[in-house]
């Protein structure tokens, strides 16, 4: 079986995105385990690549059924926004905005498609999304709509080593994320978690379910919505089989054993346990729509941007990650 391809798309011009995705598909571990193929403006690649000094000979195609990896060069997918915008590290630009989200669209296009077998995205900006008059929360919801999806039946999880903790909730104010945890959202995101649990190999996922309250409420003294949300949701997954328990308290869950997934209710819940342990190899998966799809848990770094200094770990981690992720997806599907 073929290696899988890999698309790369380079997330916000102005940050270390086309840096990182650049490493990345130089990488030996990468080379090894997949097929890179980078997606974004190649005028754009040249100057960070130039920046970091390197010299990669760059294969830019319109189509990937171009690309050819026999000769070690970069393949890189023409995604310009067409704009022509001088760039200029380190600034929030509408224009910017606009090209990270191209990257990340023909790179979706094309698993959509099955030209390639998942995606991987560089970090994007969201001020310079926000400026371009784009509405975006984040990377889970953009590819909900980008393939079809709805958007609340995909989510981010985030993983590193052996670890995966998936969100109820995400972008939004904390207010706004207490009203949105619903018996309905939480049974929908273990069921999505024990789906994508499945999807990863894993034939009988075990998955822990955080509390919203600190101590999940300490049976009702500091809240009820363990009680009254939580619990009901758990329960109902239960008698489909799907091994969820809890809740359990976010700030002891983490240290449990035998566990495949936890799932937490609010963004910093799981993001500040997974980058206090290992901020430059998690990854993040956004799981529920029917493509594999990928991105860094870190930001754009504008303060390095084009400065030759950023670290690709995180989005080799991410691509290595997905491409074992792919292998089994299609040997599965094969059998």
């Amino acid at each position: 079986m073929p290696l899988p391809r890999i698309a790369i798309a380079t997330g916000d011009p102005a940050g270390i995105g086309p840096e990182i995705a650049l490493k990345a598909a130089l990488d030996k571990r990468v080379i090894a385990q997949c097929r890179p193929l980078l997606v974004g403006d190649p005028a754009v690649v040249e100057l960070h690549a130039q920046a970091a000094g390197l010299s990669p000979r760059i294969n830019v195609i319109t189509t990937v059924n171009d690309a050819d990896w026999s000769d070690g060069s970069v393949n890189l997918l023409d995604a310009r926004d067409g704009a022509n915008t001088p760039l200029k590290f380190g600034t929030v630009n509408a224009t910017y905005g606009r090209a990270s989200l191209a990257s990340a669209r023909r790179a979706i296009k094309a698993a959509l498609s099955d030209e390639v077998d998942a995606v991987v995205a560089a970090p994007q900006t969201e001020r310079s999304i926000q400026a371009a008059g784009i509405a975006f929360d984040g990377y889970p919801s953009f590819v909900a709509r980008e393939t079809g999806t709805p958007v609340n039946d995909v989510y981010l999880m985030i993983c590193f080593d052996d670890v995966r903790i998936a969100h109820a909730t995400l972008h939004v104010s904390v207010r706004e994320a207490v009203a949105l945890i619903t018996p309905d959202r939480v049974e929908r995101v273990i069921r999505v978690v024990d789906t994508a649990l499945n999807r990863l190999g894993i034939a009988k996922p075990k998955i822990f379910v955080g509390g919203l309250n600190p101590h999940a409420g300490e049976d009702g003294m500091f809240g009820r919505e363990e009680i009254e949300i939580i619990a009901p949701a758990i329960t109902r997954a239960v008698k489909d089989g799907i091994e969820a328990s809890g809740p359990f308290g976010a700030d002891t869950m983490f240290r449990k054993k035998g566990c495949d997934a936890f799932i937490v209710m609010l963004h910093d819940q799981g993001h500040i346990a997974a980058k206090l342990q290992a901020f430059n190899r998690t990854a993040g998966l956004s799981i529920g729509s029917p493509i594999l799809f990928s991105s860094v848990a870190h930001g754009s770094a504008h303060d390095i941007a084009g400065k030759g200094q950023a670290d690709p770990g995180a989005m080799i981690e991410a691509i290595t990650r997905l491409a074992k992720v792919s292998v089994e997806d299609r040997s599965r599907i094969s059998r």
